[in-house]
């Protein structure tokens, strides 16, 4: 969702972005599915002018809602992780 949160992108456009941290395309299309289903995301087709349609992607309000809750939760989780670690090394 964090790569949205500037804007709409297309499928291709995500899997670019995106390179080897998703692994391959056929997880990325479900996870938007479900993303879509969900409500946070709406989609679009748009034509393209180098080849078929595109479907575009961009983040409702309730998945801006919840991608700021998942970093806030991100955060506290990697501040707990770190403060283990430092805990860990000094002992």
């Amino acid at each position: 969702m964090a790569v949205l949160a500037d804007g709409e992108r297309y499928g291709y456009e995500l899997v670019s972005l995106l390179g080897d941290t998703l692994g391959s395309e056929g997880t990325l299309y479900p996870l938007l599915g479900r993303l879509r289903s969900d409500g946070w995301v709406q989609t679009t087709w748009r034509e393209s002018t180098s080849g078929p349609p595109r479907r575009y992607y961009v983040l409702t309000e309730s998945g801006r809602a919840a991608l700021a809750q998942f970093r806030s939760d991100w955060a506290r989780f990697r501040d707990a992780v770190d403060d283990l670690l430092d805990t860990e090394v000094r002992t």
